[in-house]
């Protein structure tokens, strides 16, 4: 049901009904997407403090601009709720029961006025220059936009965008949408400057986008409708490409946001109340084990070094960045610096703990092999968010492990509960031989018992709980799963504790005595640790039957 019928959003299907409303009606508008916005993040989580930020340049931009004709490309796109709801998708946010009809990131199987399917960052200008040159060759004349901001900028592919963005013959505009933010504060050089326009109004002499080639224009207030709309008209149908820096307020309209930008970049549900989640978190978790590792290591004068790419509060590091901030290192969105960065510290006989995102990890792919593998490097990477979700297929974490388990050198290494997490930190922080990387549970595991686990890792042996014909072997936080399946076939249970070193012993004596061998894991099959158990038994003589997520994009698809 319509929770709010006499909202002005009713009456908007699309661009060409906004083109109709005055200022004041627009600031009304304004003011009612904001509280949508809220409304739905509250009940069902999502992107809170960018899209609460985006809602004045985005109703400029559709009030100027001749979407879906006209292309904008929204850089991450975890700022596009406004978007979605002034081009006919509001039903989304107007009725509860409508809420899952939409995704949380532009798709173009939902609407034609999205171009691509994006939720990774610093894209949006390299795919806008490619769209621009195919307008050129095509004798096209339409407005080819890239928004990018909200930490996107401390990603090296916008500047490979930017670098080619500027020699481009004809329109191409590009919006830097500066809120000083990404998840956490932003990082790097690119502050100092972005400062220095912001307070220069625009006029600092120390411009790294004009020393680019490109043209430049700044906007001091980009929460201001009529000043976005000046702005907008003069750049429209430019024929050559053109930078507009706009000064946009994260989290503008929710004071909590004001005040804790990192916390409201994306949240589960809350109280609107109270700004309180509706579920606390459960501690211990693999987060907590994770930190308090790292906060033991220091305190024993270890030389020892948290670092991450812009997500702190994925994994509860704001104490280690608070009390330790010698022994912390956020590079930005820049998950290629991340690795290097490790490597290179690993190099100089440091000890590097990199706590990656799984979804954003395959970014530096190239760093894990060439950098880390290659030269056969102790670097220590916590990887989160890894397993079968019902995330955007933009954020699914079912990769990670094909890519960092079929590198040479890599050992990746899978706890089945909290105790064996702590465990494989301390043998992974421990030994100087290879680059290790430890799956974090994303299931509900138990503690365990750290005086049950295995404490070294040199030489993968698996766990087994005998059992009668069939044997189960169950990876990771897929290992409760594997106890329910083995106690209604009165299998055998094995924890085979890594995703790549396979116990070869333990796996011919499973072949020998058992008429069928079962593997469960939480991610990707093809290339995966299922597909290593079957080749390396496939001249056995025993059937082996592989569990885990197919080779598909799945799109907020519930779990079964």
């Amino acid at each position: 049901m319509n929770k709010h019928p006499d909202y002005l959003l009713n009456k908007i299907s699309g661009p060409k009904d906004l083109k109709k409303l005055s200022i004041p009606e627009m600031e009304k508008l304004a003011k009612e997407i904001r509280t949508l916005i809220l409304e739905k993040d509250a009940a069902e989580g999502g992107h809170l403090g960018p899209d609460l930020g985006i809602v004045e340049a985005t109703i400029a931009y559709h009030y100027v601009f001749d979407a879906p004709k006209d292309k904008i490309v929204w850089d991450v796109s975890h700022q596009t709720y406004p978007h979605k709801m002034l081009t006919g998708r509001a039903q989304a946010w107007l009725d509860p029961n409508h809420y899952d009809d939409v995704t949380p990131f532009t798709n173009p199987d939902e609407s034609p006025y999205d171009y691509f399917a994006i939720g990774h960052t610093s894209t949006s200008v390299a795919l806008a220059t490619g769209m621009a040159r195919a307008r050129d060759l095509m004798g096209g004349h339409e407005n080819i936009t890239a928004l990018i901001g909200d930490g996107s900028m401390t990603g090296v592919l916008a500047y490979e965008g930017f670098n080619n963005a500027a020699i481009e013959k004809h329109n191409l505009v590009i919006v830097v949408n500066d809120n000083q933010w990404s998840i956490d504060k932003n990082v790097g050089g690119l502050v100092t400057a972005l400062k220095k326009l912001r307070d220069s109004n625009g006029e600092a002499a120390e411009n790294p986008f004009k020393a680019m080639g490109l043209d430049y224009r700044y906007v001091a207030d980009g929460n201001n409708i009529q000043d976005m709309i000046n702005a907008f008209k003069a750049v429209k149908d430019v024929d050559h490409p053109i930078l507009l820096h706009i000064n946009t307020l994260k989290g503008k309209g929710y004071s909590p946001a004001l005040k804790d930008e990192e916390f409201h970049h994306w949240v589960i549900p809350f109280d609107l109340k109270t700004d309180k989640p509706l579920t606390p978190e459960k501690k211990p978790n693999p987060n907590t084990v994770a930190t308090d590792v790292i906060k033991e290591q220091i305190k024993a004068g270890n030389k020892i070094i948290a670092i991450n790419a812009a997500i702190p509060s994925n994994f509860d590091l704001d104490e280690i960045k608070d009390k330790y901030p010698d022994h912390y290192k956020d590079v930005g969105i820049a998950e290629q610096e991340s690795v290097a960065f490790a490597t290179g510290f690993a190099k100089e006989g440091g000890t590097p703990v990199l706590f990656e995102n799984s979804s954003f990890l395959q970014r530096a792919f190239d760093q894990l092999s060439h950098d880390t593998a290659a030269n056969d490097l102790p670097v220590v990477m916590m990887v989160g968010a890894g397993g079968i979700s019902s995330e955007s297929k933009t954020h699914l974490g079912m990769f990670d492990q094909v890519l960092i388990s079929n590198l040479p050198n890599w050992i990746y290494l899978a706890p089945t509960n909290l105790a064996e997490e702590k465990a494989m930190m301390h043998w992974a922080i421990k030994q100087r031989k290879h680059p290790v990387a430890i799956k974090m549970p994303i299931n509900d595991v138990p503690e365990g018992d750290d005086n049950k686990v295995i404490k070294d890792y040199s030489n993968i042996q698996y766990q087994v709980k005998p059992g009668k014909d069939v044997a189960v072997l169950a990876l990771g936080d897929f290992y409760q799963l594997g106890a329910k399946v083995a106690s209604k076939l009165n299998a055998t249970l094995v924890n085979p504790v890594s995703a790549n070193i396979l116990d070869k012993d333990t796996l011919d004596k499973l072949a020998a005595n058992h008429k069928v061998i079962i593997t469960l894991e939480d991610d990707a099959l093809d290339g995966g640790y299922g597909e290593k158990v079957a080749s390396y038994l496939g001249n056995k003589g025993v059937k082996v039957l592989n569990y885990g997520q197919k080779r598909v994009y799945t799109d907020q698809t519930p779990l079964q």
